[in-house]
This record gives C-alpha cells, structure tokens and sequence, in this order.
C-alpha cells in the first residue's frame, strides 16, 4: 500500500452495509461485500468515510413453516442504544416537504489501530412528518415512490451531512450500486453554485466525472433502479428536475439510476471479470472496468483455521498473499481444522433445529438469496439420481440457507420446491435448512460444510462471494462457471465446475454435468481418496484464499479507481453547452 497522504480521501456510498452480526443493516451480498470494504480500508490505512442508512427495521427476520413457506417479520434494533448521534443535522427537501436527517457513527477498527467511520442516516425525528420518519425504516421495502425517497436521502442526504460535518478533504465518491447516484446530482448543484456558470456545460459533468467511481453488480436490466419521471418530478425540487434535465440524465421518460451514476462517473467498473464483460454488452456506450470481489480474510475465516494459520504462515493476517503458503501446511492439519469447523456447524444445526447431522458424511453446502437464477433446486431436479449416489456410491447430507425478498414470488417457489425435493429423498439424503440465515450462520456454513455448491444461471452471476468465504476455510467450490468461479476454478484443484463456460446455457446439461461430477469424481474421491481430496482442499486456500479478498481487491481500487489510473469511461456525446 502506498504512503497514506497519497491516497485520495474517499467518500464510500452504499444501501446496506454488513457492519455486526448484531445490527440488521444488510441484507446480503452487496452489504456484506460493503462491510468486508471498510474493515479492509481500516486494515490498511485507506482515508475512506461510509455513508448508509439506518435502516431501524432490518431487511426481515424470515421464518419457514414445514413446507417451506416463507414469511416475514421485521428485525427491529435502536440505534440510539448502541450508537453516537453525531452533532451535525442537514435537511432535504423532498415532494417540495423538509425532511430532516441525523445520522448515527459507527466506526470500524483496523488491525493496525485505524478507523473508518460510518454515518447511518436516519429520518426518524419528531419533527418530520409520520411518512417521512419512516424513509429510513426498511431495506428495500415499500413502493416506487418509497425508494426514490429513501434514494433522496442516501444520496443527498449523506452528501449535505459530510459537507456540514466539514469533510473537506473527500477528493473522490465511490457508488456501491446506484441506490445512491443522486449525489452526483448534488455535486453537480453545488458546483454550479460556486461557478455561477449558470446553465450546465461539458465542463462541468467533466469535473463532477472526475470526483466519481461507480460500481455496478447487477448483470441483468431488471436489477437496476428506475423511476418514473412523474414520480421523480413530485419527488425532486424544480432546480434539480433541471439539472436532469439540462445532463440529458433521462433514459426515455424514466430516470435509471445505473445510467445517473454511468453518466457522471469517471471510472466504472464490473465486480467480476466476466461481469465486467456482460456490462459491457449492457452499456456499449461506456467502457467498464472489472475489478474482481473479495472477502473480508480476518472476518471470515473460522477459529480453527485462523489459529492453523497464525501457526504455519505468520503475518497472514496484515498480508493476505502469505495464504499461498497455505500449499505446504500438513494435510493431517488441514482435516482437523475442518473437523473441528464442522464440529462447530453442526452442533449449531442440533442447536438451532433439533437435528444431528453425520459428521462422518459428506456435507454440501448452499446459502444465497433465493432467486430464480440461483438456481438452489437444481440439485433435487432428478431425485431418483441424487438417491442413487447417495446409496451406491457414497451418502451425501444437504445445509441450505437463504432469504427470498419479500415480494420474490418465484425466489419463495424456489425454497418451497427445495422443501419438496428434500421430502421425497429423505430416508437417503438428509437435508436441513437453515431458517433466517446471518453473518453468524454464514460464517458457520462457509467452514463447516464439505463442499460448497453454486448453481447461477450463466450470465447472471455478477460476482458471488460466499465461495470465497469457503475456500478461506479450505472448502472447495461444486460451481457454475460464472462470477468470480470463472477466474478461481482450476478444475480438480481447487474444485469442480457444473458444466463449461464454452458451452452454450443448458440447463439439462448442468444438471446432468452435476450428477455426474458428483458420482464419478467429488463423491469417491471423498471417501477413497481422503488425501486427495484434502490437497484440493489446501488448494482451495492458496490459490483462492490468497486472491479473493478484499485486501488485494481495495489495493486494485487505490490503484485504478480512487487516482483515475484506470481505464476512463468516455462520455457519450450529446447536445451540452461546450464552451469553457
């Protein structure tokens, strides 16, 4: 890492950041890849100040009946009783109303004794109306004109409080996401402001491009945030629907938040190598980046494991790259920091659930947001198979976790079907899952469990990180090659891919490819070639261990991003004022 004072002061924007299993402020992948960032930056000495919101009532506690049917109660915490008020308010002006803003500190500790502090925003004040003190409330929850609010406050909201704060020295903004690409729209209100200049030229998205970094994670149009431009027009002040206006910032008759923050962004950038690839197809007009997620290693790496490593490879911690050495640490080692992790896992399911799991049998492994194109019932679409190997080649017991949103109807039929399939093979193949599934519940599967298992529809994983989480704790990936599998698979080495990336999607073909890796490769080499298989286990942390953290990959954004080194994203030309 370079000298501090070398590095840009960054102002990081994000929905939902993981920041303690105790605060419900999350909800998945995109937070907890926000938090990993910041307890790197902290790590590391990055000058980097987080913005998010409170989010006083959590994504949602799930609870599943015995079918499989989810629903949903909120996840209700006070920050006023863990957390600082900072001193400073500011205001928005929202649907032409004052809605007022605090915001709680929480701040992050380094390894070496640095910090990053983070504002969570929160509109919870008397003085508001009883809407409006709601904004703040629910992680992706309510309606359209409920999220552009939430929008407005984020993103201008966190911009009015860290220029009333005093923070001066913020050199560049970094959008984890669109959610809060209206401070683009701010920037660019105050620049004019100072300017006088009037009407907006080039030079003067220009100058806003070169504060900003996008990062964009959603590899399908139907993930991107877009309202109407009646609803935005209600929403935004008169001045600020004229600076859309007058940057040509409308896509059509809707503002789309991916193309706000591409417009006014000077470097943009995929989270995946492939990723980076698809949004280019996505958005032909920008050029896009890629800068591959990672895992927080500290955070996600079991106590058994955290103690091997602390013995065999000294310094890991403030140096990820020293995880390659991981190859040469004893493989009778390696199976007993698993046991032990396993152990851990296990005795949490016959806590939690009542149920004891073999620790003897191979365990597979799958927690992701239930969502059609994740795909978590491929594994019971031909359960007579399944059984099968279970039965002649070696038996086989299932953990699964994930939350479908709210008003995800085909991710609630996914958990459901899961439900189904588990029931008609249960007498061969025992399945769990884990109900309202958490940092702590990650953390515990992504170690103790066998194999991890990922079946995305190609191409529409942007990333995935929970296969980075495993191979942290010596667990191989059973993948999909798409997302960050697509860079971290060496086949048979550090795991084994469903299918090829050169293949056209074929479903039947992925899942046939599934079955047949499983008996013929992972399941005999598992009981037959125990020392075989621990090697593609040791693998698993030198190779994607050692790459896949967030310390080699907040390096890349100082790097790329945080100085404008990287690549630049050319501006599509339109009809702006030019002169300078």
């Amino acid at each position: 890492m370079k000298a501090k004072s070398n590095i840009p002061h960054v102002a990081y924007f994000s929905m939902e950041i993981a920041l303690d299993p105790d605060l419900p402020t999350y909800s998945g992948g995109l937070g907890i890849l926000a938090g990993d960032t910041l307890r790197s930056a902290a790590d590391l000495g990055v000058p980097l100040v987080a913005v998010t919101l409170a989010h006083r009532k959590g994504y949602f506690r799930q609870t599943l009946d015995s079918a499989g049917n989810q629903s949903e109660q909120p996840q209700s915490w006070e920050p006023e009783k863990s957390l600082k008020e900072a001193k400073e308010r500011v205001s928005v002006e929202i649907e032409g109303r004052e809605v007022r803003i605090r915001a709680w500190t929480y701040t992050v500790r380094g390894i070496t004794g640095e910090t990053v502090p983070v504002y969570l925003l929160d509109t919870n004040l008397p003085e508001n109306s009883e809407s409006d003190r709601t904004l703040t409330d629910s992680l992706y929850g309510g309606d359209e004109r409920y999220r552009l609010r939430q929008e407005i406050v984020l993103g201008l909201g966190g911009l009015q409080l860290l220029h009333k704060i005093g923070d001066s020295s913020i050199e560049r903004y970094h959008m984890n996401e669109g959610h809060s690409a209206l401070l683009a729209l701010g920037l660019l209100g105050r620049r004019l402001d100072q300017s006088f200049a009037g009407r907006v030229r080039q030079l003067d998205i220009d100058g806003i491009r070169n504060m900003c970094i996008f990062t964009t994670h959603t590899p399908v149009p139907a993930g991107h945030d877009q309202f109407a431009r009646e609803v935005v027009t209600k929403a935004l002040s008169e001045e600020q629907v004229t600076l859309l206006d007058e940057a040509e910032a409308w896509q059509g008759d809707f503002l789309n938040m991916t193309y706000l923050a591409l417009r006014f962004s000077g470097y943009v950038n995929g989270v995946a190598m492939r990723h980076g690839e698809v949004s280019r197809g996505m958005f032909p007009d920008y050029a896009i980046s890629a800068i591959t997620n990672g895992v927080h290693a500290v955070t996600w790496t079991s106590e058994p494991f955290s103690e091997l490593f602390d013995q065999y490879i000294p310094g890991w911690r403030t140096d990820n790259n020293y995880l390659r050495y991981a190859i040469s640490i004893p493989r009778d080692e390696v199976r007993q920091a698993h046991a032990r992790a396993k152990s851990d896992l296990l005795a949490a399911i016959r806590k939690r659930m009542g149920v004891q799991l073999d620790p003897e049998i191979l365990t597979l492994g799958f927690a992701r947001r239930a969502s059609t194109y994740k795909r978590g019932n491929l594994i019971f679409q031909d359960v007579e198979r399944l059984k099968k190997i279970a039965h002649e080649v070696g038996p086989i017991q299932l953990v699964y976790g994930g939350k479908a949103h709210p008003r995800d109807e085909g991710g609630k039929k996914i958990i459901r079907e899961i439900f189904s399939g588990a029931a008609s093979i249960s007498e061969s193949v025992r399945m769990v899952y884990v109900e309202n599934y958490d940092m702590r519940w990650a953390r515990l599967m992504t170690s103790g469990v066998d194999l991890w298992l990922n079946t995305p529809l190609r191409p529409q994983e942007a990333s995935g990180t929970s296969g980075m989480k495993a191979a942290l704790n010596a667990v191989p990936s059973f993948s999909v090659v798409d997302g960050w599998w697509a860079e971290g698979h060496i086949e048979g080495v550090t795991g084994w891919a469903i299918g090829s990336s050169e293949m056209a999607e074929d479903p039947r073909a992925e899942m046939e490819a599934l079955y047949d890796t499983l008996e013929r490769e992972i399941v005999p080499m598992f009981y037959g070639r125990p020392n075989r298989y621990t090697e593609v286990m040791r693998s698993a942390v030198a190779f994607n261990g050692a790459f896949f953290n967030t310390q080699r990959m907040l390096q890349q954004y100082v790097a790329n991003a945080y100085t404008m080194r990287g690549e630049p994203t050319p501006l599509p030309q339109a009809g702006l004022v030019t002169g300078r």
